[in-house]
């Protein structure tokens, strides 16, 4: 597998990856390189109001306006995802390299939280703040792919900043179509089946 193509895409815990970090996860790709891959999980919110732990910018986040779990490496640093137009030239954001020029994310990028709202809040579309990320070693992310933990789908900026991530597993595998979105409806516990 090609390294390069995994930035910007979707990755979907397969059904049978039960690890309580990925269980049901969506992860968008934010860096994949040839030392490793970084990533955050969408649809974990965590319930805490983004203005308790990051003042100033509750008021530009997306709904829920509440801090996510982007996963379990380093849960005490945060993430930000903001989408602005892609020639946005304001301190503290930085538009993601290799996600594509298409519509779907155009505009997507990383945005400096310690940087003033004034500025750059007023320019964003969207925001959702993430405590901490998912993280793999070179090959790492390539090998479990490859042993089908992972399903690897296009996403879409809803996908990042909608407002109903506790869904956002079934939806993305039943928009794929076929045996992905057949799987969109495996129940959560098969065993009670």
């Amino acid at each position: 597998m090609d390294q390069s193509t995994l930035t910007g895409r979707l990755l979907v815990a397969a059904p049978l990856l039960q690890e309580d970090s990925f269980r049901r996860s969506v992860v968008f790709v934010v860096d994949d390189a040839a030392d490793g891959s970084l990533g955050v999980i969408l649809n974990r919110p965590l319930g805490l109001p983004v203005d308790e732990v990051v003042t100033d910018w509750g008021p530009y986040t997306s709904s829920p306006s509440v801090m996510f779990s982007g996963g379990p490496v380093g849960t005490d640093s945060g993430i930000a995802l903001g989408i602005a137009s892609p020639e946005l030239a304001v301190s503290g954001w930085t538009p993601l390299e290799g996600v594509g020029t298409g519509p779907e994310l155009a505009g997507v990028g990383m945005v400096d939280l310690e940087a003033p709202t004034d500025d750059l809040g007023m320019e964003l579309g969207a925001l959702r703040v993430f405590a901490g990320y998912a993280g793999w070693g070179a090959g790492q992310l390539a090998g479990e792919v490859e042993e089908g933990a992972w399903y690897v789908v296009d996403a879409h900026a809803r996908d990042l900043f909608g407002d109903e991530p506790e869904t956002l597993w079934s939806r993305v595998l039943r928009r794929q179509g076929g045996r992905l979105a057949l799987l969109s409806t495996y129940p959560d516990d098969p065993t009670l089946n």
